[in-house]
């Protein structure tokens, strides 16, 4: 048995961490690999930093494509070939011309049509015209040909499989230097995005900026060394170095992802 209090103490997403662990716990007694539902990107690396360090339990994650977010944890023990989840990718398609919606307004949507959480993985938004995403080959097969509602928009979901999917553009690591006059979070968010200051104040107080996974909605808040900006559909920025200058300013310096 794995030593879960050990494991569980100070977790921020204990319950999650808890069914993981009871995975793991199968996997090393029958042999058996197991795979989870799609995790938010904040219990998959807890998940991973906490489990990774077990000698006799192999980890892996699967998204549907490389830079996805929201993966399934591969666990299996050690020498153990890993499950594979069977994966589809799923055609959101509406006329939002007249009433554009958010990628969370189309999560919101496939809920209702009935998607669970782990059968969700990324889903990007494709501009007037719907979305896609990546989801569980069970529940694409469930919604393929079906209609649903997103806001006040009629929906088609199809099944495609993942190869005939746009995904989202894959972006290389890039390191950037930026000087503000201070460290909040639209200050240094908008440098390292290549936004407007009031255009990301506004995605910052929509809900849709996270500092370290978590969603905040103040543009003032300050940021340090080691913080990491999430933002729904541009990547992430990791702040490397903060440095003051003579002119009472800061240079700093970033990397985007």
């Amino acid at each position: 048995m794995l030593p879960r209090r050990e494991l569980l103490e100070g977790s921020r997403h204990p319950e999650d961490l808890e069914r993981l662990l009871v995975l793991a716990e199968t996997a090393l007694r029958t042999w058996e690999p197991q795979a989870s539902g799609f995790l938010a990107g904040a219990v998959r690396e807890e998940a991973e930093t906490r489990l990774g360090g077990l000698s006799e339990l192999t980890l892996a994650s699967e998204g549907g494509h490389p830079a996805a977010e929201r993966r399934c944890l591969l666990l299996a023990r050690a020498g153990a070939e890993p499950a594979v989840p069977a994966l589809m990718g799923l055609e959101i398609s509406g006329n939002f011309l007249f009433d554009p919606a958010t990628a969370a307004d189309m999560v919101e949507g496939l809920a209702r049509a009935g998607a669970g959480e782990g059968e969700r993985g990324d889903l990007w938004l494709r501009g007037d015209r719907g979305a896609q995403a990546i989801v569980t080959a069970a529940l694409a097969a469930r919604l393929d040909g079906i209609e649903g509602m997103v806001r006040t928009v009629p929906v088609r979901f199809e099944a495609r499989p993942i190869d005939e999917l746009q995904l989202p553009a894959q972006r290389k690591p890039r390191l950037l230097t930026t000087v503000e006059a201070s460290l909040r979070l639209d200050a240094l968010a908008s440098a390292g995005f290549g936004l407007s200051r009031n255009r990301m104040a506004a995605l910052i107080r929509q809900g849709v900026v996270r500092i370290d996974w978590k969603v905040v909605t103040s543009p003032s808040r300050e940021l340090a060394v080691g913080s990491r900006i999430q933002l729904v559909d541009r990547g992430e920025l990791v702040l490397l170095a903060i440095d003051p200058t003579k002119r009472e300013r800061f240079r700093i310096r970033m990397e985007r992802h």
